[in-house]
């Protein structure tokens, strides 16, 4: 289904009946990832999905965004599609990060959250961001000489070697910039909802480490490492993943 929120074209999916349950996907992913999960929950609850603004079948901002913004259009969204008030939020990954700011700062209301390997832990990409600005920029003036074809294909590769997600969406960049820049917990230590925080044992994009420090701040949050898995638990892992998030939304 499509709806228009904000001047912007919106790919979404509503299924199940019961209590409304928005679901949110990470950077680069789009509500196809998390089709799984979506028919899990929509046994029990009416589950709420859009692909976000710049992601799968939805229109791009025709600006940079940040976390901000898009819990804002979530909350416009939420309004559009005249949902009664949200029972849960489930996210994953970027998608996580949007909630706890939008939760943090009152935009988002809801009883309970799920939060699945969630990222807005800056200091360990700072690092990366400053790298992959020296490097660029010396970059450039290496390859200058070189054919277009040539220069993309070095900066990709660039990219991927000190770990930045950018050229996965590249019509995004700008966004990008924003939002790793952009730390989430002072946000997280206003969220007093009830909130199951779940990391992959083997996630190195958002290390059980931030699930640990998320737990210490966010004072009513339950902290649960899933064995053999990576930053997409809930597929790899997905029978206990979905059974930790039924009893903990009972």
């Amino acid at each position: 289904m499509q709806i228009v929120v904000d001047k912007l074209l919106i790919n979404y999916e509503v299924n199940g009946l019961g209590r409304p349950v928005l679901v949110l996907h990470g950077w680069a992913d789009n509500i196809k990832g998390l089709t799984q999960l979506r028919n899990d929950l929509a046994s029990e609850f009416q589950v709420i999905a859009l692909d976000l603004p710049g992601f799968g079948g939805s229109q791009a901002p025709n600006q940079a965004w940040g976390l901000s913004d898009y819990a804002s259009f979530i909350s416009d969204f939420i309004k559009k599609l005249q949902v009664k008030p949200l029972f849960a939020i489930v996210a994953h990954s970027n998608g996580a990060a949007i909630a706890i700011r939008g939760l943090g700062e009152g935009v988002l209301k809801a009883e309970k959250c799920v939060l699945l390997g969630s990222s807005g832990i800056r200091v360990v990409y700072k690092g990366r961001v400053k790298a992959l600005r020296v490097i660029t920029k010396a970059g450039k003036a290496l390859t200058k000489p070189l054919p277009m074809a040539t220069k993309n294909k070095l900066r990709a590769k660039v990219y991927k070697t000190v770990g930045s997600d950018m050229l996965v969406a590249e019509h995004l960049q700008e966004t990008f910039k924003r939002i790793v820049s952009d730390d989430v917990r002072n946000d997280a230590a206003k969220i007093n909802l009830p909130v199951l925080l779940i990391y992959g044992e083997d996630d190195t994009q958002a290390p059980p480490i931030y699930g640990r420090e998320f737990h210490e701040i966010m004072p009513n949050s339950t902290l649960e490492i899933v064995g053999a898995a990576g930053h997409f638990v809930h597929l790899d892992q997905s029978t206990q993943v979905k059974r930790l998030i039924k009893d903990f939304l009972k």
